[in-house]
């Protein structure tokens, strides 16, 4: 008998045809309840065929790939270093880029649209990198940022790991609508 949670996932698809990634940044070092989060994140995006891309090291993002994994789902992890083998355990596909924080810029960019969960200084970079350049992030219990009429640093609020992915899926479809009608 199969486990169900073993089985593939139907991929969610870009109107490219490209399988739909969304990026989930978080702490190295959260406390257990943004871990609980996290799991249930990974689990969400790939019971949905998201494609997960994060930092690839431990605390939030060893989460959210653990999550995804059990739902059968792919994760990616964009890596400071220069060696696969600091990935998390539950990373599928390792980039190694010897930037160090200079990565996090690859990881939101890796997504349509960026979860984020908790975080410290460099959370709120790849949130800065997002909006930054027009990335959605929803934000699960995460850095606040204050209202500013001349930019758009608007996180959109999310009240549960589920809430947090309709709505990073939502976000990101409706980019890539947008997108593709620029594109015309």
């Amino acid at each position: 008998m199969s486990n169900d949670s073993q089985l593939p996932r139907p991929s969610l698809l870009m109107p490219n045809g490209c399988p739909l990634i969304i990026a989930v940044i978080g702490g190295g070092n959260p406390p257990p309840h943004a871990i609980a989060l996290a799991e249930e994140v990974g689990c969400e995006l790939a019971h949905r065929g998201a494609m997960v891309v994060c930092g690839g090291l431990q605390g939030v993002m060893e989460a959210v790939c653990r999550g995804a994994k059990s739902a059968g789902g792919t994760t990616i992890g964009i890596l400071p270093g220069n060696e696969p083998l600091t990935a998390n355990d539950y990373i599928d596909i390792p980039i190694m880029t010897g930037m160090g924080y200079a990565r996090n810029v690859i990881v939101v960019k890796t997504g349509r649209a960026a979860i984020a969960i908790d975080g410290a200084y460099g959370t709120l970079s790849e949130i800065g990198h997002a909006l930054g350049d027009g990335i959605p992030v929803v934000g699960l219990e995460t850095w606040q940022l204050p209202d500013r009429g001349d930019l758009p640093l608007h996180i959109i609020h999310a009240g549960s790991p589920r809430d947090a992915v309709e709505k990073a899926i939502t976000v990101a479809r409706e980019r890539d609508e947008l997108e593709e009608a620029l594109l015309r």
